[in-house]
């Protein structure tokens, strides 16, 4: 058993969740980190590739029917503190974060005794590659703009789903992860939020989020509900209308 879980989520993201999961097998990371992926109900071919990696020591856990990412997030962390992990990663499953950047994540709590790491694509020199839509540039400004405000912390990207936090975190009473109203979006916030809300020491490192060609589709979410639904946890919590 190692101490880190490395867990990608995904939904019909069969050539770049391929891509993902070369990358992570080539990269020094596989030799300190276990892999797991959370296959939301996929329908494309998904769960037939993944299942062909199964000899390299990738493992997956699939939904019967798509819950969404925050339900997917949670099944991963239920699994870690199951198997006795101390530190889990959640990564994108569709090839934007590199895992050769995960120690940047895992050290920090491994040596320094940080609780919650989150990346940040905005830390430093810009980490952003590809051809990342217009809207979603506005967005991932916006976003830690309110979500700094209600905590009363600088942060500088807070939609990005790319960071690891010790499973400790979780024996927090405090914290409620099973909120019917986490299931998309929103746990991704809800987490961020509860660890510097209470307390947790909890850092931001740079890190790189490269978007795919836009042949290969750019994201799940869409511009509406999907910004309503990762929005709405900035809204509800800092008016304590939801714990």
């Amino acid at each position: 058993m190692r101490p880190v879980l490395v867990c990608p989520i995904a939904y019909n993201e069969n050539v770049k969740l391929k891509n993902a999961i070369e990358r992570f097998l080539k990269s020094g990371v596989k030799d300190r980190a276990d892999y797991l992926i959370i296959d939301d109900a996929s329908d494309d071919g998904t769960t037939e590739m993944i299942q062909s990696y199964a000899g390299q020591g990738v493992r997956t856990i699939k939904h019967a029917q798509r819950q969404g990412v925050g339900s997917a997030i949670r099944t991963g962390i239920r699994f870690a503190q199951k198997e006795g992990y101390d530190v889990l990663v959640i990564m994108a499953g569709n090839d934007k974060d590199n895992p050769q950047e995960i120690p940047r994540l895992i050290d920090p709590i491994m040596k320094e005794g940080y609780d919650f790491v989150q990346g940040s694509r905005y830390k430093g020199p810009t980490g952003i590659g590809g051809d990342m839509p217009f809207y979603r540039k506005v967005a991932t400004r916006v976003h830690p703009w309110l979500m700094s405000l209600i905590t009363r912390r600088r942060l500088t990207d807070t939609t990005n789903g790319f960071r690891a936090f010790k499973l400790a975190f979780f024996e927090d009473i405090r914290m409620n992860i099973d909120q019917a109203w986490l299931n998309q979006y929103e746990l991704e916030p809800y987490l961020l939020y509860k660890a510097i809300q209470l307390g947790y020491k909890f850092t931001e490192v740079p890190v790189t989020k490269i978007y795919p060609a836009k042949k290969l589709g750019y994201t799940k979410m869409k511009p509406l509900t999907g910004w309503w639904s990762i929005l709405r946890p900035v809204i509800y919590l800092g008016l304590g209308i939801k714990k």
